[in-house]
């Protein structure tokens, strides 16, 4: 590998090696051959009917609480405009995904940001934060293997965030596209299959088990809610794409996600534990949890490195990476979130060899 070839673990994206194209080949041809009618109309913006129901009885519920949406980031945009009006409180893990930040900014949204730890969102602080008499309109939670920091919320606080929800009259937005990338530990349940209190919507997507050019995520939760997104849906595009659904459930009746999840868990599992070891190699006073899923991994920097002149130097010496800062409201210019879903395994080691050198010319 030459200094000249770029490393990346800057996106969250499966490499092309784990992504099991036949089998989407073979899912494409037989979504024409099954409903040549449904995969090539408009369709309806709920979303193709038969995966829907597929994924309604993925987490036992009626279709009617479920909407198929052109990847979860359009899902979460939904949510947001269905919920978010400027001026209201929105609660967000302390870092969380940039582009829920960002999202939340433009609708002039009041952010509060509370800190995660290994276990999660710490819902003691979160809590404090109740009784000092904020009130939000929602709480946006990633509960397992986190982006950024790659964590995953206790079964504990998974339970202490539903009854704070309740008491204090919030919805839980569950965002969970990670959930079946998991590559040791046991599964926990969903907050959704928890709730008794309708508090939580819930998001997921194919984008992290299939591969992201589908563009296909979810909603599931109350029917109101998703009765008035469907609404708006249908005004911004009639539907989304039939065909991209269809494949995805030919792909999942089939029973190849399951393969392809074996497959992309496998593979992570070891670029994740290659990542470990390469930066305590390379990078010995460096911080980290070690993830159990999911593609990201959070690194704490000695404060001697800052991550504005840290990113210029790593991608001059060919390695690509992305600041704390982006997924936080302040703080974070001594951290980095490292992707390890694209990079392969004889990549790892070069790449944070080279991470390393950028660090010692900036610190």
């Amino acid at each position: 590998m030459t200094a000249e070839q770029l490393i990346s673990f800057a996106r969250g994206a499966p490499s092309l090696d784990i992504i099991d194209i036949e089998g989407l080949k073979a899912a494409a041809v037989r979504a024409f051959d099954a409903d040549p009618a449904g995969v090539t109309a408009y369709g309806t913006s709920v979303g193709y009917l038969p995966l829907r129901k597929w994924i309604a009885d993925k987490h036992a519920v009626t279709p009617d609480h479920v909407l198929v949406t052109n990847g979860s980031l359009q899902a979460d945009a939904f949510l947001f405009e269905q919920f978010v009006k400027p001026g209201d409180v929105i609660i967000v893990e302390k870092p969380t995904y940039d582009r829920t930040l960002l999202n939340l900014k433009n609708r002039g949204a009041d952010v509060r940001a509370i800190t995660v730890d290994a276990d999660g969102i710490d819902t003691d602080e979160l809590r404090a934060l109740l009784e000092s008499g904020v009130r939000p309109k929602l709480a946006h939670i990633i509960p397992n293997y986190q982006n950024p920091a790659g964590v995953t919320l206790s079964l504990a606080r998974r339970r202490a965030l539903l009854a704070l929800a309740a008491e204090y009259g919030f919805t839980i937005f569950e965002d969970d596209p990670y959930v079946d990338i998991r590559f040791r530990g046991e599964a926990l349940p969903s907050m959704l299959s928890l709730d008794t209190d309708d508090v939580v919507v819930h998001a997921s997507s194919f984008t992290k088990t299939v591969c992201p050019g589908v563009r296909v995520g979810y909603l599931v939760g109350p029917t109101a809610v998703i009765s008035a997104i469907a609404a708006t849906a249908t005004n911004l595009y009639i539907s989304p794409s039939m065909l991209s659904q269809a494949t995805v459930y030919q792909f999942c009746v089939s029973g190849d996600i399951e393969k392809s999840i074996a497959t992309v868990c496998t593979a992570l599992g070891e670029r994740a534990r290659l990542l470990g070891e390469a930066l305590n190699k390379h990078i010995p006073d460096a911080t980290f949890v070690a993830p159990d899923g999911g593609y990201f991994l959070w690194v704490e920097l000695p404060t001697s490195v800052n991550v504005d002149k840290l990113l210029p130097a790593a991608t001059a010496l060919g390695v690509a990476i992305v600041k704390g800062s982006d997924f936080l409201l302040e703080g974070g210019k001594s951290s980095l979130r490292l992707a390890f879903s694209a990079v392969t395994d004889d990549q790892i080691d070069e790449g944070v060899r080279r991470l390393a050198e950028a660090i010692r010319t900036v610190a």
